[in-house]
């Protein structure tokens, strides 16, 4: 199973770039464009329209809980709503601290669910399944609001190259991964039938081949789920719409009102920066928003601000319950493996 080695080192060195980071975008960011003091403008923010994104920002959190349940639990399952809430929460706060593409979340959801008794190959396809209805709602999103704003279908400014560009890339991605789903079940087992004494080479093959034939293992389930209307497949819409959402409410409350659909254009094309393997994708996803935004003919003083007051909200309230989840998490892990103890014993 995949993990994330921990030093003293990596730990000083991460807290000095998060810290270092987080007081160039609060502080010197927002001199740059004119605002002054960061900190005291976020603060003339209006109330009840930064409570509402926290707000919108928790029902995002249950959203993926939801989805996680939808995916990986079933009846005979040991994982409760509460272990559920751990390993979702856990798994975000450790997507913030150990970015590149979600990698950290990935390796402890893996983690946690292998120690419930899961197999490693059911983990590896179900986390595939997971990953493909979580990113493919993101997907049909880049292809729908990027040719909707682009046809004029609904108001906001569609310049070519991020709504057509983005929307191709969104279908182009669809089509490969639901083209995978074609791969024989029994892949695997054939290339092992016909690579047997060959060596390394052989070997080699047989461990490569695994990767395709998990990938579309984990396809066909996802879609299995969606023709079966699995009411916890729409945690998968409500993890990103409620994202957007929080994003939009930050806009409002310091007095700006961009079209929605340009609001969630960007905001997907933003967040494509958080592939950058920085911690929470942080400076890389609010230079990405920023930057769409202001494709969009949204004025940089109003993006900076939004974005700082919604990463505020997206990265810190799940970062610290999260925090808290892992050691909670921890000891359920505990608890699981004395319960097998004792059953072996017996």
């Amino acid at each position: 199973m995949p993990r994330v080695v921990i030093t003293r080192g990596r730990i000083i060195a991460s807290i000095i770039f998060v810290v270092g980071v987080v007081a160039f975008l609060y502080f010197g960011l927002p001199e740059l464009v004119g605002f002054g003091a960061g900190v005291r403008r976020l603060r003339e923010g209006n109330f009840w329209w930064l409570a509402g994104a926290a707000l919108l920002e928790a029902c995002s959190f249950v959203g993926y809980i939801a989805l996680f349940r939808a995916v990986f639990v079933n009846r005979t399952s040991r994982i409760g709503w509460k272990a559920s809430y751990q390993i979702s929460l856990a798994g975000l706060a450790a997507t913030r601290l150990f970015a590149a593409a979600g990698a950290g979340g990935i390796a402890l959801t893996a983690w946690a669910l292998r120690r419930s008794g899961m197999e490693a190959k059911l983990v590896a396809s179900r986390m595939i399944t997971f990953m493909a209805l979580l990113y493919g709602v993101y997907m049909a999103a880049l292809v729908v609001n990027g040719l909707g704003l682009y046809l004029g279908l609904w108001p906001g400014p569609a310049p070519f190259a991020i709504t057509v560009i983005p929307a191709i890339m969104g279908a182009v991605v669809i089509a490969l991964f639901a083209s995978m789903s074609l791969i024989p079940r029994d892949f695997d087992r054939l290339v092992a039938r016909r690579s047997q004494g060959s060596g390394l080479s052989g070997r080699i093959a047989r461990r490569l081949a695994t990767v395709p034939s998990a990938t579309a293992t984990g396809i066909r389930t996802a879609i299995a789920l969606i023709r079966s209307r699995e009411p916890g497949l729409l945690g998968a819409p409500a993890w990103w719409g409620f994202d957007i959402a929080t994003l939009w409410a930050c806009f409002h409350a310091f007095g700006y009102s961009p079209h929605t659909g340009v609001v969630v254009m960007a905001y997907f094309v933003g967040w494509i920066a958080n592939t950058l393997p920085l911690p929470g994708g942080l400076g890389g996803v609010e230079g990405g928003l920023i930057g769409a935004f202001s494709a969009f003919g949204v004025g940089v003083q109003a993006s900076v601000v939004a974005v700082l007051a919604y990463r505020a909200f997206s990265f810190w309230l799940p970062t610290l319950p999260g925090a808290v989840a892992y050691f909670q998490l921890r000891h359920t892990v505990h608890e699981w493996e004395e319960a097998d103890r004792a059953a072996a014993t017996t």
